[in-house]
């Protein structure tokens, strides 16, 4: 897989983190600098995180479903793509609370999708190392992204993020199974 790919995928695993850095950080949620750094290096360590759990899982089933490694990669993208896609579209309330366990609550809740990819990376040709550290760097630049925007217009693009994310996730997921049928 190319470098271009896995920053397109981080990209758009990092959009999830995103969404809530900027719903977080929004006027009326005023969190302190220390809260606001903590909580953008909890989502980039379990955007990077997951992806190397999700990776050892797939590469322990590899010799079962190589078969069909493709499609899995495929459906498990789409998946993960339509779901952040009907999040978009959800209004949510949002929750100023900042507390250490909320932020690991989000981490985990943003990253769930980083490790359905890291199962799809176990079936491709993918340094899961660095692909790790991609998504990581990726998703932490991101949301510093965020934690700026979610200041001057978090309420315009809060759900259109995750949308974007969505969409990245289903192009990247049909990129890998048009490769592998192609080839």
């Amino acid at each position: 897989m190319s470098l271009f790919s896995i920053i397109l995928i981080s990209i758009g695993l990092a959009m999830d983190a995103f969404a809530v850095t900027i719903a977080k950080t929004i006027a009326d949620c005023r969190i302190s600098k220390k809260e606001s750094l903590l909580m953008i290096t909890l989502f980039g360590l379990f955007q990077g995180i997951m992806p190397l759990i999700g990776w050892t899982l797939g590469i322990n089933f590899e010799r079962f479903i190589t078969s069909i490694d493709h499609w899995i990669a495929f459906f498990l993208l789409l998946i993960i793509g339509l779901n952040m896609i009907r999040e978009s579209f959800q209004e949510e309330h949002v929750d100023c609370s900042i507390d250490l366990r909320t932020l690991f609550t989000l981490a985990l809740a943003t990253s769930i999708d980083a490790l359905a990819v890291g199962v799809s990376f176990a079936f491709l040709d993918v340094n899961i190392i660095q692909a790790a550290l991609i998504i990581m760097l990726v998703t932490f630049m991101i949301c510093l992204l965020g934690l700026l925007i979610g200041k001057r217009f978090g309420k315009l693009l809060e759900h259109r993020a995750t949308l974007i994310g969505g969409i990245i996730l289903i192009m990247m997921g049909t990129k890998i199974l048009f490769e592998h049928l192609l080839s």
